[in-house]
C-alpha cells in the first residue's frame, strides 16, 4: 500500500499516538452492551504473494494454490481483487471452496473501482446488483463489504454518498472509508458524515498510515471495528504502535465493542506475516482469544517467542 508512505526522515519524526475517542464511538459502544461474544479477526489483504514462498507457503507452491495456503495461517482476508473485477459467482465460488480448509475463514470484498472511482456512486444500481450477485456466492464465509472513496471525494459529494448507501442492501454489514482531508479537517463535515453512518449502521473503516494521522478518526458508527494498519516494514515503531492498537481495543472491547477486523498492510508486503503475528499474539494474550497465528516454515512460531 502506498497511502500514506513517508520518507524514512519523516517516519523518525512520526507522532504515533491514537487520538482519544470522540463522543460519537463513547456513544456507541456504551449503547452496544450485550452478551455477545467479542470476536477478533486478523489477515492481510492479498493471498498471491510470492514473497512467503518458503515463509509461510511452501517453496514450490504454485499460484493457484496460494489461497489454499493463505487459509491455514489467517481467518480472513481484504479482499483487494474485488476492487479490480467485478467477479461472476462461479469465481466466487471456488474461492470460497479453497478457504473450506480453515471453516472461521471470511472474506471482505472490496467495492468494485467501476462503482467508487469511476462512476463515483452516481447512476451505479447496475453494477451494485452485479457486485452483490458476485459476491453472495461466498455464502457463510461473506465478512463486511468495504467501500473506499478516493482522495478526491470531497464532502461536495455527500449527497451521493447519502443516497448510495441509504440504497445498499441491509443484511450485508458495509464499513466506508474516508480519504479526502476536509472529511476531517473541518468539523461539520466530519459530524454530518459519520452521523450519517451511524444512522444507517454502516461502520467506518480507521486507516492508520503514517503520513496521513488525519485518516486515524477513532470515529465508530457501530460497534464494530474495521481498521487498516499501515507498518513500515518492520521499523521499531510498527511493534509500539500495534501494542496501542492492542490496549485501545482492550478499552473498547471493555465499553461495548462487539468485533474488531484488523488488516496488515505493509509497504513491502515480504514483513506482514510477522507482524500479523505479532498483533495476534498481543490480542490473544490481552482480550483472551485463541486467534489463529500464522506458522513459518522456518520456525515453530513467529518472530516474538
Amino acid at each position: 500500500m502506498e497511502f500514506g508512505r513517508v520518507t524514512p526522515a519523516e517516519l523518525e519524526e512520526a507522532d504515533f499516538t491514537l487520538p482519544p475517542d470522540p463522543k460519537l464511538t463513547i456513544k456507541t459502544l456504551t449503547a452496544a452492551k450485550s452478551s455477545e461474544p467479542f470476536k477478533v479477526h486478523v489477515g492481510c489483504a492479498k493471498w498471491g504473494r510470492k514473497e512467503w514462498l518458503g515463509k509461510i507457503y511452501p517453496p514450490k507452491t504454485k499460484d493457484a494454490n496460494f489461497l489454499d495456503e493463505y487459509a491455514k495461517h489467517f481467518d480472513c482476508i481484504e479482499l483487494n481483487a474485488t476492487f479490480y473485477n467485478v467477479y461472476p459467482p462461479s469465481t466466487i465460488q471456488k474461492w470460497k471452496e479453497k478457504a473450506d480448509v480453515n471453516p472461521d475463514f471470511k472474506f471482505c470484498p472490496k467495492f468494485s473501482q467501476s462503482i467508487s472511482h469511476i462512476r463515483r456512486l452516481k447512476n451505479a444500481d447496475e453494477i451494485t446488483t452485479t457486485f452483490y450477485e458476485g459476491i453472495m456466492a461466498f455464502g457463510d464465509k461473506l465478512g463486511p463489504l468495504f467501500l473506499q472513496l478516493s482522495d478526491n471525494y470531497t464532502p461536495k459529494s455527500f449527497p451521493e454518498l447519502k443516497a448510495y448507501l441509504e440504497s445498499l442492501p441491509k443484511d450485508v454489514p458495509v464499513f466506508v472509508e474516508l480519504r479526502h482531508k476536509e472529511w476531517f479537517a473541518d468539523t461539520e463535515n466530519r459530524t454530518k458524515v459519520f452521523n450519517l453512518l451511524h444512522e444507517l449502521n454502516i461502520g467506518a473503516v480507521i486507516t492508520d498510515a503514517t503520513g496521513r494521522r488525519d485518516v486515524v478518526h477513532m470515529e465508530l458508527p457501530t460497534p464494530h471495528a474495521f481498521i487498516r494498519f499501515v507498518g513500515n516494514s518492520l521499523h521499531k515503531s510498527d511493534y509500539a504502535r500495534c501494542d496501542e492498537w492492542v490496549e485501545r481495543i482492550k478499552q473498547w472491547k471493555e465499553m461495548g465493542l462487539k468485533s474488531v477486523w484488523f488488516f496488515m498492510h505493509q509497504h513491502d508486503e515480504l514483513y506482514s506475516p510477522e507482524l500479523a503475528d505479532y498483533v495476534v499474539e498481543k490480542l490473544n494474550a490481552a482480550l483472551g482469544t485463541t486467534v489463529r497465528r500464522p506458522q513459518f516454515m522456518d520456525r515453530d512460531k513467529g518472530l516474538f517467542d
